[in-house]
């Protein structure tokens, strides 16, 4: 069993998204080491970390050559901000991401996670049609289930209810559409988003904002002509297109950012998580250089928006490091290599296990749905179902080796999303160890 945590230990830590019951109880993992894609707690147990942290650690665990090179700019130079100045190892990401970036994405802006790059893209377009002498465009088409991160703009775009509920009322202008699970036509998937522009009014509308792949809801692919469409429709309106890759980015769909797998350059692209594989916080907005320059020509003359630790040398220095050695390894074309393998594993694997309804996803990205019988599509009652996720397939997992989450956000789920240097052979144990937990589960009364 995973090492937890003493009531007293915890009593000064508040962990994120934890229940009070937990928190007060001390019933925490503790993991004290990682390399490439395991992890250990402090008694010795190894784990495949099957979350890749939290979707972001690309290159696996444990990587001293990225240590080094932090270590070696806290040295020269440990801080300096990007207010009207900068520092070298700032200038090498800055163009290193854009040279991995689609199109003439060419325009970089660095801040320190996620839900900042949200919210900078937000600002930004806001900003950029007030420089445009269209002020009023400030409403922002997003979809059902996504997750856009937890600042109160990018909570406001979100369309989970669960974790907004709490904080309303939420800004103004976020309009919800359907999100493209059950469309089998992107056109007609993409349809809803034009139908929210002409109800809104399109000359009130800013930005509309999607993953390629979306994360809420459990890895929900979009149908052929779906991101196409969507560039249609926002060149047809003079919206802004926003790529909300925070989770899609450098490689986890096996290119380096999910907007080139959709085939589409967006206007905006944020981006977090993988720029770093996590070993460091940052987040980012790419910016398409033409979209920047009318902001820069315009009366308004600046993107007048910053944060203390955008562009951190320290920050920039690993993602120098983590970016060239996903490069450098072809770590990317690892994930195009083994993701058909991935999925015929997957899909076999679920054949054999009446709760599981379906099996979504791409790349190293994927969402096992569950249900009570899929045979005869009786589904889980609330009651069970909170059960299942909270109190049963988590420990389970975890006696069978695999750290991941069992997701709640829309139908029931095991996500599957391991760093992006996971071989044949890893995932091949992954897959199994999920078998093994739906098996001691599916002998269950559900």
């Amino acid at each position: 069993m995973t090492t937890t945590l003493t009531t007293d230990t915890l009593a000064h830590t508040v962990l994120h998204f934890t229940p009070g019951q937990v928190l007060r109880s001390g019933a925490a993992p503790v993991f004290v080491r990682g390399e490439g894609i395991r992890i250990w707690d402090q008694e010795g147990n190894s784990y495949i970390d099957g979350l890749a942290g939290l979707f972001s650690v690309q290159i696996g665990h444990g990587r001293a050559d990225i240590a080094a090179a932090a270590g070696e700019q806290m040295k020269t130079l440990a801080y300096m901000p990007s207010w009207s100045a900068t520092t070298p190892a700032t200038i090498e990401a800055s163009n290193l991401i854009a040279s991995l970036a689609p199109g003439d994405l060419d325009v970089v802006f660095l801040v320190s996670s996620g839900s900042e790059a949200v919210e900078s893209a937000i600002k930004f377009s806001r900003q950029y049609h007030s420089a445009r002498n269209e002020p009023q465009r400030v409403k922002v088409i997003s979809r059902n289930l996504s997750y856009h991160g937890t600042t109160l703009g990018a909570l406001s775009a979100t369309g989970l209810t669960g974790i907004r509920e709490a904080y309303g009322p939420l800004l103004y202008g976020f309009r919800k559409v359907p999100n493209t699970l059950g469309f089998d036509d992107g056109v007609e998937a993409a349809a809803r988003v034009e139908d929210a522009i002409v109800e809104e009014g399109p000359e009130s509308v800013a930005m509309v904002l999607a993953e390629p792949v979306q994360n809420g809801g459990g890895s929900i692919v979009p149908p052929a002509g779906y991101w196409q469409e969507l560039r249609r429709i926002c060149d047809k309106y003079g919206v802004l297109l926003c790529a909300d890759e925070v989770i899609n980015g450098f490689g986890r769909l096996g290119e380096w950012f999910g907007s080139q797998v959709m085939g589409v350059v967006p206007d905006l692209i944020t981006f977090a998580k993988g720029a770093t594989s996590s070993y460091a916080p940052i987040g980012g907005l790419l910016i398409r250089q033409p979209v920047f320059d009318e902001l820069l020509d315009s009366h308004i003359g600046m993107f007048n928006h910053g944060a203390t630790w955008g562009g951190h040398p320290v920050v920039a220095a690993t993602s120098v490091a983590n970016l060239t050695a996903l490069r450098d390894e072809d770590v990317v074309g690892n994930v195009s290599s083994l993701a058909g393998h991935f999925r015929e594993r997957l899909d076999r694997m679920a054949s054999g296990h009446r709760m599981v309804s379906d099996v979504r996803g791409m790349g190293f990205f994927y969402a096992v749905e569950l249900t009570a019988d899929r045979e005869t599509g009786r589904r889980l009652t609330p009651e069970k179902e909170a059960v299942l996720m909270k109190e049963t397939l988590p420990p389970i997992m975890m006696e069978e080796g695999l750290y991941t989450r069992a997701d709640d956000r829309g139908e029931p789920k095991i996500l599957l999303c391991p760093p992006l240097i996971s071989t044949r052979s890893d995932i091949d144990d992954m897959v199994s160890m999920v078998d093994r937990t739906l098996e001691r589960v599916g002998a269950m009364e559900w």
